[in-house]
């Protein structure tokens, strides 16, 4: 697997898609795409962190079975939980490293190594953007400042959608309220 430049434009081109949506969905959807693409690596996934189940929910993905996705729950306290408290975690070899949670089911996805990056609002992890290779890959520094960057911005646009939806369904009930004969 060659590996590609990182170079502005493909951030540019990403960031440029996403910030005109105003759906978490798709922008969640346009982030796994560009960083499996701009990488050219096997898939990427986004997860959500869940305080509630200390869970990462897959919010999206590119490149990755059904199989492989449903593998089983994800716990954001043993799959690569380092990065969500200390930052990137790169994992050379997954059938090798006692911090993947799923090995077989990586190695029967074909999946070699793994990059996991933390989706940061302030100081607070709202969950992980994680890019699989299906060779062996040292993840240069290019490679991870690359995917942090689109970590960030795509954090933040998630958590801005989410509070438009939820201002939008705020003004529409103060509107029907106020429009009811009742008061």
């Amino acid at each position: 697997m060659e590996k590609p430049i990182i170079n502005y434009e493909s951030l540019i081109r990403i960031t440029k898609a996403i910030s005109t949506i105003r759906d978490p969905e798709e922008i969640v959807l346009i982030t796994v795409e560009g960083v499996t693409n701009a990488l050219n690596v096997k898939g990427c996934t986004l997860f959500l962190f869940s305080r509630k189940s200390d869970e990462l929910k897959l919010t999206g993905s590119f490149g990755l079975s059904e199989e492989y996705l449903n593998k089983g729950t994800v716990s954001a306290l043993h799959s690569i939980a380092e990065s969500l408290k200390d930052g990137p975690v790169a994992v050379y070899d997954v059938s090798d490293d006692p911090r993947i949670q799923y090995p077989e089911a990586a190695k029967k996805e074909g999946i070699a190594s793994i990059l996991s990056v933390p989706i940061m609002i302030g100081d607070a992890s709202i969950g992980a953007i994680r890019a699989y290779t299906s060779e062996k890959w040292e993840f240069t520094l290019d490679d991870v400042n690359f995917v942090q960057a689109l970590a960030q911005i795509a954090g933040i646009l998630i958590e801005m959608t989410r509070l438009y939806q939820g201002q939008s369904e705020h003004i529409e009930a103060l509107a029907t309220m106020c429009s009811s004969p009742n008061l």
